[in-house]
């Protein structure tokens, strides 16, 4: 295994490689100085179960060894650390082969949630108290109504046990997961805000000693809704945290948010203000040197009932989705659950096709 973490040489030798293999020269976007790949595996769903931990398993190899996926995407709370610890496995079998190495990938986990032991055969609330608030982790007081709690202490715990469910000395990405969607009606935005700051500082000291390369927000709906909406957030008052935090340097460089043919707030909606202009979150991250990736692209299957425009050379109605979306201006990559094996192939056959350019995009019709 190479290095701790995703670098510019070992992302550009996956690139190049995938490019020997036949991928698209403009599947890969650079960012960061990193080579990432316009589509990416997501592990949300899934039942807790042994079934389940080998199919995720087997999706992550087929997908790095297809050389059309090297961003992977999880959090300690799916499938209650169960996901975490599949692409711990697989990741270990990749790498024993020496044929993959841990510098050309780029891996992504959240934490926030409470969770629970998916291994473990106890009640949520006793695992809770046993592990977290008897111990002294966290009291009853720090979690918000949503199951959430962002207190250091916590988040500390949590990386360090993302870190061994993944087999990893460095994680690449570490999300804050729906923070202002859990801690905004329970605390407010002035303590919500005073909080984010400590959690930066502490996502900064974490960057320091080498556990993760950056940081960011995983979220669902703060920066889709408008200015009035209770749950908005200001992606500018968020980098100036992270500023403050960190310095110029800092290591906020990344959300997440849904994004797919019915859910296109992200693109459409100018509701974030950059020196006085006004512009969508996309334009606004991308005038900040932000990095964004997606979820649901596929809305969970719900996205394959609907009719979208027809694009030459894809015959599948999940291909034209992720195609749309991966070629939408200012998106990284969006993250695709699947565990089937025929999925799998199915989807990374898109990484042989190129992105649609900005001009052919525009002439696509959003819902």
């Amino acid at each position: 295994m190479s290095g701790r973490s995703a670098t510019r040489g070992g992302t550009g030798k996956f690139r190049s490689k995938a490019e020997e293999d036949g991928i698209s020269r403009d599947h890969f976007k650079e960012f960061q100085s990193l080579s990432l790949s316009s589509l990416g595996i997501g592990t949300y769903l899934g039942e807790p179960d042994a079934v389940t931990d080998s199919k995720v398993t087997n999706a992550i190899e087929l997908s790095i060894a297809s050389r059309a996926i090297n961003v992977i995407d999880t959090a300690i709370n799916y499938r209650f650390q169960r996901a975490e610890r599949s692409i711990g496995r697989a990741l270990e079998n990749l790498f024993q082969d020496k044929i993959f190495e841990r510098d050309g990938l780029f891996i992504c986990t959240k934490n926030g949630y409470l969770t629970h032991d998916g291994e473990l055969n106890i009640d949520f609330w006793e695992y809770i108290h046993r592990f977290l608030i008897k111990p002294g982790v966290i009291s009853q007081d720090d979690i918000s109504s949503q199951m959430h709690c962002m207190t250091p202490k916590f988040l500390e715990n949590q990386l360090e046990m993302s870190l061994r469910n993944l087999r990893l000395d460095c994680i690449d990405l570490l999300y804050l997961h729906n923070s202002a969607e859990s801690q905004l009606p329970d605390v407010g935005r002035s303590e919500f805000l005073e909080r984010l700051g400590d959690v930066f500082g502490l996502y900064e000291g974490f960057r320091q000693s080498g556990k993760i390369l950056y940081y960011g927000l995983a979220t669902w709906a703060c920066f889709r809704v408008s200015h009035s909406d209770p749950l908005y957030l200001s992606i500018d008052d968020v980098f100036s945290i992270a500023r403050k935090a960190g310095g110029e340097g800092h290591g906020f460089r990344f959300i997440q948010l849904p994004f797919n043919l019915s859910m296109t707030e992200a693109y459409l909606m100018k509701n974030q203000s950059i020196q006085g202009e006004l512009l969508s979150t996309l334009e606004a991250c991308r005038r900040l040197g932000i990095g964004v990736f997606t979820s649901v692209p596929l809305m969970q299957g719900q996205m394959l009932r609907y009719n979208p425009p027809e694009l030459t050379g894809l015959d599948s109605t999940a291909l034209i989705n992720l195609q749309i979306v991966r070629s939408t201006p200012g998106i990284l990559a969006p993250m695709v659950g699947q565990k089937d094996p025929d999925h799998v192939k199915e989807n990374v056959r898109l990484a042989r096709h190129p992105i649609l350019d900005e001009e052919r995009f525009a002439k696509i019709k959003l819902i």
